[in-house]
């Protein structure tokens, strides 16, 4: 049997990671390979890992034919759905896939307009793929990928502007997306930068920046030229209020970051 393996499918969905593959690899060996690997003619779609090891090790495997491929944007659909469905993919691995597919629906849905009259715009819609037409909309591409809306525009922003190190600091788990798309609007140097100072530096710089976003708060108003020594008083009083209130945000702040910290080292351990 002649199984081709194409170097940008393969690389279509992110690869696993060593201890995955190794994890793989220990079951394979001690159970087979029970999967059978995906086909498209000669072309391998699916099962390219179990492949690799069966190959490596001498192990019997099963292919199977998918009939319903007509072109390779079927092909990259499916194996966007097939992985979009794994519990082991990430929430910014999901938001990637989904993202994919809509690019691909919204290509095929434009040239299915571009070739039909343009007094006939419902044949154009109709000759787009009904099964993934929904997927056009924010919110349902949010929904296969099973994320908010607005996580999945810090994805979009995160694939737009990160520089490749951030993008590797978010898959490996190490920076949230949330953080990741607040160090993704700095120049590339300092997101390089702050990958480079680890997870303590990362959450630092991140929080920064959201910090920088926030409006600059109203000076307080100075007391007029003729006050009386009440108003004066009142004066003095508003801004020691103010001031501590501010005392006590900033260590509202600094108890969420130590809270969240000692969450992550517990999860660590």
């Amino acid at each position: 049997m002649t199984i081709t393996i194409n170097e940008d499918l393969r690389a279509y969905i992110d690869p696993l990671t060593e201890d995955e593959y190794a994890a793989l690899e220990r079951s394979l060996l001690s159970e087979g390979c029970r999967d059978a690997l995906v086909l498209w003619g000669d072309l391998l779609v699916d099962g390219h890992n179990r492949y690799s090891i069966c190959q490596k090790h001498g192990i019997p495997f099963n292919t199977v034919q998918n009939q319903t491929f007509q072109s390779m944007d079927d092909v990259h659909l499916w194996m966007i759905d097939n992985h979009l469905g794994r519990r082991s993919v990430s929430d910014f691995q999901r938001g990637v896939l989904a993202l994919r597919k809509k690019e691909i629906v919204a290509a095929r849905l434009a040239q299915a307009q571009a070739q039909q009259p343009a007094a006939e715009p419902a044949a154009a819609e109709a000759a787009a793929p009904s099964s993934t037409a929904p997927v056009l909309t924010r919110e349902a591409v949010a929904r296969a990928a099973r994320v908010s809306s607005a996580t999945l525009g810090q994805i979009e922003k995160i694939q737009k502007t990160a520089a490749p190190e951030l993008v590797s600091a978010v898959k490996a788990g190490v920076i949230s997306i949330n953080a990741a798309a607040a160090v993704a609007s700095l120049p590339g140097e300092k997101q390089v930068a702050a990958v480079a100072g680890g997870k303590k530096e990362l959450r630092q710089v991140a929080r920064q920046v959201r910090e920088a976003r926030l409006p600059p708060k109203p000076e307080p108003a100075p007391p007029p030229s003729d006050a009386t020594p009440e108003q004066l008083e009142i004066h003095r009083l508003t801004l020691l209020v103010t001031r501590l209130t501010e005392e006590r945000d900033q260590l509202k702040k600094k108890v969420q970051h130590l809270t969240i910290a000692l969450a992550e080292a517990r999860g660590e351990q």
